[in-house]
């Protein structure tokens, strides 16, 4: 219970830290510079803007309907992260804009955009990672992913969309291409603090070859191989497939290496989130100093 309860406790702290993270950046760079954001805390940009109100009051009224469909739909246990999560980035922006603090970046809107891209995505990050949220259009697009079947991630890219459309109300064209860059460094920061700077490559092949294919990569790259029973679809032959997750730094070794065992053999390459095995370790370098 104790073990279960600290767990609880530091991804509280975490989403709270991280929350803080993101709201430094929001008031700072994306609201002091009018660079604009995507998601709920980019809507609240746009009332802000247009009607002047707060981001802080915005985006509690925003959210708080949005939080109690999910609660509805997914569980009040399965929102409580969430909860936590947005009322901590709100309470924090509302705080920060107490504050006066400035960074001058010499109106360098490229500069603004890659800090501003990094802190956010940093913020978000971490709540992610510890299963929070920052904003509600995780609850729209999961609304609408079972209510009319659009796959999760389209509806979320769909309401990014249109948040920046309206942002265009009150910037420019050239500001939105600012913001369209702080948009990617966000996503990008995000992607790399939620997984950790985790970064695995999976490989199927397909070859006439396998057992010398896979003997090789277990002793050259020292990584473990899977055999998968393949069939053609053309020809009906049975083949052995073999998967392999591989660290970055390993994958063109081993194209090298299959390349010359079977020059005919086909590889496909694939990106990999997580590997969840106490066998399998993304650094080669470390893997190699275990085994000795």
């Amino acid at each position: 219970m104790s073990h279960d309860y600290s767990l609880r406790l530091k991804n509280f702290i975490l989403i709270g830290l991280g929350a803080a993270i993101y709201a430094f950046g929001f008031v700072y760079f994306y609201m002091a510079n009018q660079v604009a954001a995507s998601g709920i805390a980019g809507l609240t940009l746009v009332f802000h803007n247009l009607f002047g109100i707060n981001p802080s009051y915005s985006g509690y009224l925003i959210n708080f309907p949005l939080i109690l469909i999910g609660a509805y739909l997914f569980g009040k246990r399965a929102m409580v992260y969430t909860v936590y999560g947005i009322a901590s980035l709100y309470l924090y922006v509302w705080v920060f804009q107490q504050i006066p603090f400035f960074v001058d970046l010499n109106q360098d809107y490229l500069v603004v955009s890659l800090v501003a891209g990094s802190i956010g995505g940093l913020g978000s990050g971490l709540v992610f990672r510890y299963g929070g949220t920052i904003g509600g259009s995780d609850i729209i697009a999961r609304v609408m992913e079972q209510k009319l079947g659009i796959q999760l991630n389209q509806a979320l890219l769909g309401f990014d969309i249109l948040v920046m459309l309206l942002s265009l109300t009150y910037i420019s064209i050239p500001k939105m291409m600012y913001a369209l860059i702080a948009s990617f460094i966000y996503s990008q920061v995000v992607n790399m603090v939620q997984n950790g700077g985790y970064s695995v490559r999976g490989m199927m092949i397909i070859s006439d070859q396998p057992e010398q294919i896979s003997r090789h990569i277990m002793e050259q790259l020292g990584r473990g191989v899977t055999y998968l029973k393949g069939e053609g679809a053309y020809s009906g032959k049975e083949k052995k497939v073999l998967y392999v997750a591989l660290s970055p730094q390993d994958t063109r070794e081993a194209k090298d290496l299959i390349q010359e065992i079977d020059p005919g053999a086909f590889i496909s390459i694939f990106n990999i989130d997580e590997v969840q095995s106490p066998e399998f370790i993304a650094s080669r370098s470390k893997y190699r100093k275990r085994i000795r």
